[in-house]
């Protein structure tokens, strides 16, 4: 690990990178499949509203609007209020990931989607679709650069082996550095941001609504609905 570590540079990150999350394109009623009782439902409502996180505060609150918190909230403080196991996380804390491109997002989330489908009631026979939402955040950091380190360490870009990655991560966090930078696993051309530190991310806008469409061998993703953006065979995904 030491050797690892040795041979890093930094890379001073100043632009905005693409997180690509699941998302409604239209709200739905949560509790409408729990009751037809009105007064049910909005007890129902009224214990999620109990139990949602603190809203993010603004900076400057007299120029912000309220929707400014759903946003910061989905595209940037999710991952570090709700910990799960990842690449670089063993679920013990929270790693934030984006990417140079909405293209490198697809790749990345199409594989997680599907990998989940396989797992969940032979949802992969059938037609499924999903929708998701693509934010524009700017990042603002000294990232640890692990774009040339697989040469050395290929663990490092193992599609489903992630002990030396979390092992990584485990001390990034432990040492308080901002993230890394390392080449993107499901799509070799672009680059994944790893995130352990909210306050380097900020600004967060909407960049666009994809649907993910699992039709047989296929993954197709659409930009505009009816047409196909990118397709996906899913025997590449090992």
């Amino acid at each position: 690990m030491n050797s690892l570590f040795a041979q890093l540079a930094l890379a001073d990150i100043h632009k905005d990178v693409a997180r690509n999350i699941v998302s409604l394109l239209q709200s739905q009623d949560l509790f409408d499949d729990l009751t037809d009782n009105p007064a049910e439902g909005l007890l129902a409502q009224k214990m999620e509203d109990k139990i949602k996180p603190s809203p993010y505060h603004s900076r400057t609150p007299i120029i912000d609007r309220p929707f400014e918190d759903a946003e910061w909230f989905n595209a940037i403080s999710w991952p570090f209020k709700h910990w799960q196991a990842s690449r670089f996380s063993d679920g013990t804390h929270g790693v934030w990931y984006g990417s140079e491109s909405v293209e490198t997002t697809v790749h990345e989330s199409a594989y997680h989607w599907y990998r989940g489908l396989l797992s969940d009631a032979g949802f992969e026979r059938m037609t499924v679709i999903a929708e998701r939402k693509v934010y524009s955040v700017a990042c603002n950091a000294a990232l640890l650069d692990f774009r040339k380190a697989a040469d050395e360490h290929p663990d490092l870009l193992h599609s489903s082996d992630y002990a030396l990655c979390q092992s990584v991560g485990a001390r990034i966090h432990r040492e308080g550095h901002p993230g890394l930078l390392t080449q993107s696993v499901r799509r070799p051309a672009g680059e994944n941001l790893a995130i352990f530190n909210a306050n380097v991310l900020s600004n967060p806008r909407h960049n666009c609504q994809l649907t993910y469409r699992l039709e047989g061998d296929q993954i197709v993703v659409e930009k505009q609905p009816g047409v196909a953006w990118v397709k996906l065979d899913v025997a590449n995904f090992s």
